[in-house]
């Protein structure tokens, strides 16, 4: 039997298909769960009398941030998501598991308008089975409320010790980030435009890199891993939804006691509601 000679060649094409192989090789994935931590509180809520008829135009970010490089030079994307008003739109959905909110799309009603145009044009042009003109279709809803407001403010840090370590219970070489941001939530009447009510709420996420690219996710209020298949840019995104989703819980809260809107179950609401005071001596974190 010949021996095998490791000829520089021979080598160059084992190192390629040990390569080929490890990006051949499927990775375990992780389940996506569309939750956060402040998801199964708002969608707990209590029953409202009737649902709110609200509208939403638009949810903007206010910060004029970039993206930061690993160099620390801006990049051209922005620092957080220009998706504001979906964010905010799932967030009214999911409260009181859909019962509190019915959402009009007024962000892209150009599209809602142009469908209608044409659905307008095909019934004029067509009959029914009997020769009976088709009916128009039916009349936009309209809101009894918009919900606007935006992201006004987006903070944060890469730090490797001190107290964050010590809380996040990791050594003093690990680095962990720091993400803060700030949104702000108002309601107006649609018939007398009046401002009724507006809360503010901000979130703070921190991201522990723990293996290469690798990060995990802790809450500030209490030590949580959320296993939803982040990568490594989106600890903001965590922040935003759960800041909207605050800010949500909280218009709700405070619209109950200034008699915009009821709870079906009055005594529900009342401890809702007294819970809810008890936190706000707390700082929302």
């Amino acid at each position: 039997m010949s021996k095998l000679q490791l000829t520089p060649g021979f080598m160059l094409a084992l190192a390629l298909t040990v390569a080929l192989a490890g990006c051949a090789s499927p990775q375990r994935s992780q389940p996506f769960n569309p939750e956060t931590r402040t998801t199964p509180s708002l969608a707990s809520l209590p029953l409202p009398a009737e649902p709110v008829v609200a509208a939403v135009y638009d949810f903007p970010d206010m910060t004029g941030q970039h993206r930061e490089t690993e160099a620390g030079a801006p990049h051209y994307s922005k620092a957080v998501s220009q998706g504001g008003a979906a964010v905010l739109i799932r967030a009214l959905q999911d409260a009181g598991g859909g019962r509190w909110f019915r959402v009009l799309e007024r962000n892209r009603l150009s599209s809602v308008l142009t469908e209608r145009q044409i659905i307008r044009d095909q019934r004029q042009s067509y009959a029914d089975a009997n020769g009976r003109p088709l009916p128009p279709p039916s009349p936009l809803l309209y809101a009894g409320v918009i919900l606007e407001g935006g992201i006004i403010g987006y903070d944060t840090n890469t730090l490797t010790g001190g107290a964050g370590a010590r809380f996040l219970g990791i050594g003093a070489s690990s680095r962990y980030r720091e993400d803060v941001i700030t949104v702000f939530l108002r309601a107006i009447s649609s018939q007398t435009g009046e401002v009724w009510r507006t809360v503010v709420a901000s979130k703070r996420i921190y991201s522990v890199q723990a293996q290469g690219d690798v990060f995990r996710f802790v809450d500030a209020d209490e030590i949580l891993e959320l296993e939803a298949g982040f990568s490594r840019n989106e600890p903001r995104l965590v922040a935003l939804r759960e800041a909207v989703e605050q800010a949500v819980h909280a218009m709700i809260m405070e619209g109950s006691e200034r008699g915009l809107w009821n709870f079906a179950n009055a005594a529900e609401g009342a401890a809702a509601l007294a819970a809810y005071r008890d936190k706000q001596g707390v700082l929302v974190q």
